[in-house]
């Protein structure tokens, strides 16, 4: 059974691609026809993109590894923070920071700057500091989180990166290819899907249709995250049967050789007391 389909694609207004003049001929084969100068994307092949991509995604999550959703237009800004919190992964929804991949280590340094600040915001330190000085620290403090505050539990590089609006974020983007991270993103009638790992063609405008491609994917992430959960308590399960036969026998041989030792006990006191009786 297909994660989204033709008719909350189509309510959604994910057909609807950019004016003919404005595309990019490599999108071709995702495009139906064009009506009133408009491109109409083909709403089957979406269904399709969409099954693929939830299915990898899926299996992402279910090995434990991080997605980083990227979406800095204000039309996917809520819907990728609302969704991407929904299930615990990081996401960047203000100005991409030139070299978060490619510099990653940089990146992390900002993070654990903010972390700091944090902990001698809260012993005090700074309030032995001027007014003006405070401020300027609670500003900084407040930038950070505003920039990275939303990737601040990613300590390692993401193992895939879903992007909306490939064209906006183009650096993000480019940044991942050169590291080798997969890309998963809305492509529409105007952006060059070749540079991307898993296209799903559709509006990428239209807040409606972001959420409905969204939530399929976020629902296929929740879904590897829950069996990764089920898999690690059935192991934990095993291993403590795994346990508990091991002490079987242990508790076996334990109880033969006090058995035993209760025997040889038995065996010395009989002797001895027919020694006595002899004597």
């Amino acid at each position: 059974m297909s994660r989204t389909t033709f008719d909350e694609l189509l309510e959604a207004g994910s057909h609807f691609g950019h004016l003919k003049r404005k595309w990019n001929p490599a999108m071709a084969p995702y495009i139906f026809m064009e009506r009133n100068g408009i491109h109409i994307i083909d709403l089957h092949k979406t269904v399709a993109k969409v099954d693929q991509a939830a299915d990898a995604l899926k299996q992402i999550a279910k090995s434990g590894k991080r997605i980083l959703f990227v979406a800095t237009k204000k039309q996917a800004k809520d819907v990728i923070e609302e969704k991407a919190k929904s299930i615990g992964m990081p996401y960047v929804i203000e100005r991409w920071p030139g070299g978060m991949l490619t510099n990653f280590p940089t990146i992390r340094k900002a993070v654990k700057k903010m972390a700091s600040i944090d902990k001698l915001l809260s012993d005090g330190t700074y309030d032995k500091l001027s007014k003006r000085e405070n401020l300027q620290i609670r500003r900084k403090r407040a930038k950070l989180e505003k920039n990275l505050g939303s990737i601040a539990d990613l300590t390692r590089l993401p193992s895939a990166l879903f992007v909306v609006d490939v064209m906006k974020e183009k650096i993000a983007v480019s940044e991942a290819k050169r590291l080798g991270i997969p890309v998963f993103a809305i492509v529409d009638t105007n952006s060059d899907p070749r540079d991307i790992d898993f296209v799903i063609p559709a509006n990428d405008d239209a807040t409606k249709s972001i959420d409905v491609i969204m939530s399929a994917c976020c629902a296929a992430i929740a879904e590897g995250l829950e069996e990764r959960k089920a898999e690690k308590i059935d192991m934990d399960a095993a291993g403590e049967g795994d346990e508990a036969k091991e002490r079987a026998p242990r508790r076996a041989r334990t109880k033969a050789r006090a058995e035993k030792s209760e025997t040889e006990a038995d065996d010395v006191a009989a002797v001895e007391e027919e020694e006595a009786d002899e004597a």
